[in-house]
């Protein structure tokens, strides 16, 4: 998804760039545009990889809470809202990108969600008030926080049993080492970006 690149100071934009723009592909917000500055610092999903993605997720969506690590513009945790998640929670650490998704969230007139500015491995360091059913995890390619995030987002309570996680990585680097208990569901490649769809399976606790 939408994430903030290594390297790139938070926020900074090209000299003469204009906004980019992205559309909500399904759902109750279907056809809105999204509008972000075109930052080196925000690497959104294309709308041919969400629309996959969110076709694997059709069952999912409806009603599971939702956590977007590197959200960047947002466009995949407004993509769950937009198809009927009961509550997304926004992770970005950029300031001006943060500022940009509670301002959106709230003229969209969006139901539970949030916005934290924080960055996502401290983020993951915490406690969470309720586990997550969908995670969407898109840290910058080049900064080898893929592996980090998945092993805190397993040590933690952040997932429920049978957590669905979508995963994004360069496509000539492969995956890292993930938790053991996370299978594989789909994968398919869209140019140098690989997307991935895994679920996790742990028995539930005896109540």
């Amino acid at each position: 998804m939408s994430n903030s690149r290594a390297g790139a100071r938070p926020g900074a934009v090209r000299r003469g760039a204009s906004a980019r723009v992205l559309r909500i592909i399904g759902g109750a917000w279907r056809g809105r545009k999204l509008r972000f500055p075109a930052s080196e610092a925000i690497r959104p999903t294309p709308d041919r990889v969400r629309e996959t993605l969110f076709n694997w997720l059709a069952a999912a969506t409806p009603g599971a809470r939702c956590l977007d690590l590197f959200a960047g513009s947002g466009a995949l945790g407004l993509e769950a809202l937009s198809r009927g998640a009961a509550h997304v929670t926004f992770i970005e650490q950029d300031a001006t990108a943060a500022q940009q998704l509670r301002t959106r969230l709230s003229e969209w007139q969006a139901g539970d969600a949030s916005v934290l500015r924080a960055e996502a491995l401290r983020y993951l360091s915490g406690e969470p008030s309720r586990p997550f059913d969908i995670v969407f995890l898109d840290p910058p390619f080049t900064a080898g926080l893929l592996g980090s995030a998945a092993a805190l987002l397993e040590r933690g309570a952040w997932l429920t049993p049978q957590a669905l996680i979508y995963l994004e990585a360069a496509a000539h680097e492969g995956l890292p080492g993930l938790p053991e208990s996370w299978q594989a569901l789909k994968s398919k490649r869209a140019g140098e970006v690989g997307y991935h769809l895994f679920r996790r399976s742990v028995a539930s606790r005896a109540a």
